[in-house]
């Protein structure tokens, strides 16, 4: 609470409280007759909130810590009032010096001070109270919205590394079963090379275990080890390219966000096929928006048939990003010049304006 943006928001709150009851009160002088210099009075108005200015981030923070430490009981409300009463005690001390200095309603015979003093305290105490009151209200209320906020993202954090821990797993056991799948076919090196490819992956994910968001490019760098482990199962079966713009490469996306609907092309797709086939990335920005498709030639989804949705890939990808990004996001699956289409929109972050 005590940031400067903070501190700056609660004196531009007293400035304007203090502006407005010194205009009034310029005003009522004149509204009354009195025609008087008016500056006197005006400083005095303006300057009779600075006590209680110079006291909000202590009763803020006062606020906070009774919403942090929930503690009622007659012994805790009896500090805040004398707290407040301490308040209203310095306040009544600079008003009354201010007003037996300045003398802003320019009256004969100005009062003692103990007289001005006992007015201030006693005629501000409601005053006093309702300002402690309000400002404690809006320390515990910022507390408690700023506890939800938090709970709140660290539900969301924990939500989205299960859902990362349940694709890493996938994604280990599918490369696995195209190394057993070389074996078979006695390419040992081939499958020896796969292995050395899987654990520079596997590499790659540990240390990236603790971030759900990573670059672009740093996603492409992890497909890229991906399709070479592929391009041993597939060979020239496989073709796979990508068009990203170096702009976008710093763009923030979710780490393993593209593997698994790359996979999907693989098993609904290519592997059906003896010729194989073709994949292609396409990423773009659009309106302030992360575009990206994923194309595989073939074959296309039946027609009427529902696309394959319910593996955990595809139910992966989808929570991650409701989790990240709510409703702002896009996340599709058609047809499209024979083969199949999957289109991906997220907003743009970390790219330079």
């Amino acid at each position: 609470m005590h940031t400067l943006p903070t501190r700056l928001w609660i004196a531009a709150v007293w400035c304007g409280l203090a502006l407005f009851d010194a205009t009034q009160n310029v005003f009522l002088m004149r509204t009354a007759g009195m025609h008087h210099a008016w500056t006197a009075l005006f400083c005095f108005r303006f300057f009779y909130w600075l006590v209680w200015a110079l006291a909000t981030p202590a009763v803020l923070r006062q606020g906070m810590d009774f919403a942090v430490r929930h503690r009622g009981g007659w012994r805790a409300w009896c500090v805040h009032l004398a707290a407040c009463l301490a308040v209203g005690m310095l306040s009544a001390t600079w008003t009354a010096t201010m007003e037996y200095g300045l003398n802003p309603w320019m009256v004969a015979g100005t009062p003692p001070w103990t007289v001005l003093w006992y007015q201030h305290f006693v005629g501000g105490i409601i005053t006093d109270v309702v300002l402690y009151a309000t400002v404690f209200a809006i320390g515990y209320g910022l507390h408690a919205r700023e506890r939800l906020l938090l709970e709140q993202a660290e539900r969301v954090k924990a939500q989205l590394d299960g859902l990362r821990r349940q694709i890493e797993p996938h994604f280990l056991f599918n490369t696995l079963n195209t190394v057993t799948g070389l074996v078979r076919e006695q390419r040992n090196d081939d499958a020896v090379d796969t292995i050395a490819g899987l654990s520079e992956l596997l590499r790659r994910v540990l240390d990236d275990s603790d971030r759900n968001l990573i670059s672009l490019g740093e996603e492409l760098a992890f497909l890229d080890k991906y399709f070479a482990i592929q391009k041993m199962r597939f060979g020239d079966r496989l073709q796979y390219s990508v068009q990203a713009p170096e702009a976008l490469l710093s763009a923030s996306i979710p780490s393993l966000l593209l593997q698994p609907l790359v996979e999907n092309g693989f098993k609904h797709g290519l592997a059906r096929r003896a010729q194989g086939g073709a994949i292609r990335l396409a990423i773009g920005a659009i309106d302030e928006m992360l575009d990206i498709v994923i194309y595989n030639d073939g074959p296309a989804l039946p027609p009427g048939a529902a696309p394959p949705r319910a593996g955990i890939g595809w139910r992966n990808v989808r929570e991650r990003l409701r989790g990240l990004y709510g409703d702002h996001h896009a996340l599709d699956m058609r047809n499209r010049d024979g083969g199949v289409e999957v289109h991906i929109a997220i907003p743009l972050r970390g790219v330079a304006a």
